[in-house]
């Protein structure tokens, strides 16, 4: 498909995008190049360098807080049907900022630059034709784009009713790789926290800690484990909510042998206090990233504020439960 927005690997590659053989180092590029040419962009990466962050281990892991201003839009999004309908979708090609340039993917997907990032490297993935946020039937792709860009990026969907801004348009997001904490202390936390499901060709492990309850599929093959995510995805329709689909969300990283699919199943889109009165309200609303343990809220008053009860209370009322978590697994092996 050939659009003016799309930037090819000869218009990349004086922008340190390798050699045009690899996908992840044109996205490098096309990075460079935008914050050259798109000032909203080349600002949202400007800030990163001022953010203010607070740490706080918890139970053999640390959740680390974000006071990024620039993500006000995000964290207050309104994804009813009636908002999404009267508004023009700003992942369309033909509804991108001007000065926005994209890189094609397969022919079905372009990767774009996020104008307000939460990491040093922070990109959107979107399908090229208008269609619903799904996983099922996107999720070989989300594989397939794991491998093509593993040298320097993790790759993450977000549910429809689990984060996305932009439930109404097909997209994944990626960002610098190993930046999460779910992936710094991914070995710590299985062997503190999990429980072997099944290891044959593909390799299934429950996790459940104080805060987290994850599914995390692993293989060297993507057959089984396509097949392994099918299995979790139509199991977790029992046990979760499953409007449009069941609430999730799934970060999936390649390290060059193979992948690993790491799946939040979730009861609730916000925490209580999301939606309480006055001070009590802190907005943070949870997604991939921060389930993955980097949270970020585009109010000071919010930073100052949240403490680690707040922390275990968001992880406790919007992921699945221990005990739902068991009768999970059961349906699983």
């Amino acid at each position: 498909m050939s659009h003016s927005r799309f930037l090819n690997s000869s218009d990349l590659t004086k922008f340190d995008g390798g050699d045009g053989s690899n996908l992840a180092d044109l996205a490098h590029g096309l990075l460079n190049q935008q914050k050259e040419t798109w000032p909203v962009l080349r600002k949202g990466y400007d800030a990163l360098a001022s953010l203010r962050t607070r740490q706080f281990p918890i139970d053999g892991t640390h959740v680390v807080l974000q006071f990024n201003p620039a993500r006000i839009a995000s964290s207050t999004a309104k994804v009813d049907d009636a908002t999404i309908r009267a508004r023009k979708c700003f992942l369309c090609i033909d509804h991108l900022p001007p000065e926005q340039r994209g890189l094609m993917f397969e022919h079905d997907f372009v990767v774009l630059c996020n104008p307000f990032p939460i990491f040093p490297e922070h990109f959107t993935i979107a399908r090229i034709q208008h269609t619903p946020q799904r996983i099922l039937a996107n999720f070989p792709a989300m594989l397939d784009l794991a491998r093509a860009l593993r040298s320097r990026y993790s790759v993450f969907y977000n549910g429809p009713k689990c984060g996305a801004s932009a439930p109404d348009h097909m997209h994944f997001q990626a960002y610098t790789r190993g930046q999460l904490p779910v992936e710094k202390n991914y070995d710590k936390m299985i062997a503190a926290h999990g429980k072997r499901l099944i290891d044959s060709d593909l390799r299934l492990t429950a996790v459940s800690s104080s805060i987290l309850r994850i599914l995390s599929l692993e293989s060297s093959d993507p057959e089984p484990i396509v097949r392994g995510f099918e299995h979790v995805y139509r199991s977790l329709g029992q046990f979760v909510p499953t409007d449009p689909e069941p609430m999730l969300n799934v970060l999936t990283t390649h390290d060059g042998e193979k992948w690993r699919v790491l799946v939040f199943p979730r009861l609730k889109h916000r925490p209580s206090f999301y939606f309480a009165e006055g001070d009590e309200r802190i907005l943070l609303s949870p997604a991939t990233v921060e389930l993955g343990g980097e949270c970020s809220v585009p109010l000071e008053h919010d930073f100052n504020k949240l403490d680690v009860h707040h922390l275990l209370q968001m992880y406790q009322e919007v992921l699945i439960d221990p005990e739902t978590l068991d009768e999970l697994t059961q349906q699983l092996v």
